[in-house]
């Protein structure tokens, strides 16, 4: 089995998702197709791989079982930069005539894409197929906006703690049982072993961050009649914020060295031996596994508040959905429900590595693959998502969460102030963004 390192989502929705260009963006006028044929030509872009030649074979599988049941159909695949996909993409909602019929897309870029109207609500025709009620609830919120479904989940990525069997052994301490115990054990290594960082930490590690602040009752926003309001400086989210930043200084991860890393930084750490734990997704494996540390760690879900809780973790991933512009509406959904589906899903598991979006399939492949069993029960603990507004990559690219964190561990402002700062910018990017 691959696990292929990954520029696009999991780690591309993630990192990649402030570069949408959307959440300032005019709403494109309305370029809704007049036609709906049952025949032609259904134009498909969907995102280069680092190793792309495993995913080819995958698609080229689906297009010829779904070319099976459409005589009349041809389909052209284009895969697309990663990089560049904003801009391409924007275009296209923009042109409709050399827009494509379906786009693979990260799904933090949901509520942009929708906003710029270029996403069909495919509710209908999702909530009537059979396959979809086994979708787990996370990535189903991924396509959801406003109450209406825009594409099907592909699949999704989340982290958990990757910590060294060796250093664990030799030191006598076990793998950490709560968000406090995990606190101290880094402490406790890195006073043992002064070379390592206990647990590598980022301050610009957004996503590694979020699980301290969900675990303590906290959450980044809330809805409120169909907008968000900024909640990272509740008391709950203040309590996440002060355990997350207490990890950087001279006692685990320097705010020096650190505060600046991000979350390829923090993983690359681990695999290179510098760390005795860190925050890694699904999809960190292959780097682990090339690393200096091969053989000699382990993964467990990453602790929450009780002792036995998992902290929610952040659901990335990527979504497959049907332009509001294709003039093969029909054919459109019936092809993306061939790419979404169970049987292309096991297939892209065991290519790339790609977790399952349903609860049943993933339970299979934990059996097959015993290395993703704590990712599958990290997502069966509940996972959580961004805001559903076309802000959060206006927040996502300003940096505001990195900034506050930032803050906190330089010195230059205490837990309250930063988060209020933080607030008011995610605040104003919520209401410019409509």
């Amino acid at each position: 089995m691959k696990f292929i390192a990954r520029i696009a989502a999991p780690a591309g929705a993630l990192v990649l998702a402030g570069l949408t260009a959307t959440a300032c963006a005019p709403q494109t006028s309305d370029n809704s197709a007049r036609t709906d044929d049952k025949s032609g030509t259904l134009r498909v872009w969907l995102f280069q791989e680092v190793n792309n030649k495993p995913k080819e074979q995958v698609v080229d599988a689906a297009v010829a079982a779904f070319r099976k049941g459409h005589k009349d159909a041809k389909v052209e695949i284009e895969y697309i930069p990663v990089e560049t996909r904003a801009q391409k993409i924007k275009a296209a909602f923009n042109d409709p005539k050399s827009a494509p019929d379906l786009i693979e897309y990260g799904n933090t870029d949901t509520a942009g894409y929708v906003k710029d109207g270029g996403l069909a609500d495919v509710g209908a025709e999702f909530t009537a197929w059979d396959e979809a009620k086994d979708t787990d609830p996370t990535a189903r919120q991924s396509v959801t906006v406003g109450g209406k479904i825009y594409g099907a989940p592909l699949f999704v990525g989340v982290r958990a703690l990757y910590y060294r069997t060796d250093v664990f052994k030799e030191l006598g301490i076990a793998a950490p049982k709560t968000q406090d115990e995990l606190i101290a054990t880094a402490k406790k290594i890195h006073k043992a072993k002064p070379g390592l960082y206990g647990l590598a930490v980022g301050g610009a590690y957004t996503y590694g961050a979020m699980p301290f602040i969900w675990a303590q009752g906290g959450e980044l926003a809330e809805e409120r009649g169909g907008s968000y309001k900024a909640a990272i400086n509740s008391p709950a989210a203040q309590k996440g914020i002060t355990a997350y930043t207490s990890l950087f200084g001279n006692d685990n991860c320097p705010a020096a060295k650190c505060a600046s890393m991000g979350g390829n930084a923090t993983v690359t750490a681990f695999a290179s031996g510098k760390a005795a734990m860190a925050i890694g997704g699904d999809f960190s494996h292959q780097a682990v596994e090339a690393g200096a540390v091969k053989g000699k760690y382990s993964v467990v879900p990453l602790p929450g508040r009780e002792a036995g809780s998992i902290a929610p973790a952040f659901a990335g991933g990527n979504n497959i959905g049907v332009l509001k512009s294709s003039s093969h509406r029909t054919l459109a959904v019936d092809l993306m429900k061939q790419f979404a589906g169970k049987e292309t899903q096991r297939k892209l598991f065991d290519a790339m590595g790609f977790l399952p979006t349903y609860t049943d399939v993933r339970s299979e492949v934990a059996k097959k693959e015993p290395f993703v069993d704590p990712f599958v029960r990290t997502l069966g603990a509940g996972a959580k998502f961004v805001p559903a507004s076309p802000g959060w990559g206006q927040i996502d690219a300003s940096l505001v969460l990195p900034t506050m964190f930032q803050e906190i561990v330089s010195g230059k402002k205490d837990v309250a102030a930063a988060s209020d700062d933080a607030a008011r910018k995610m605040d104003a990017a919520f209401a410019a963004a409509g």
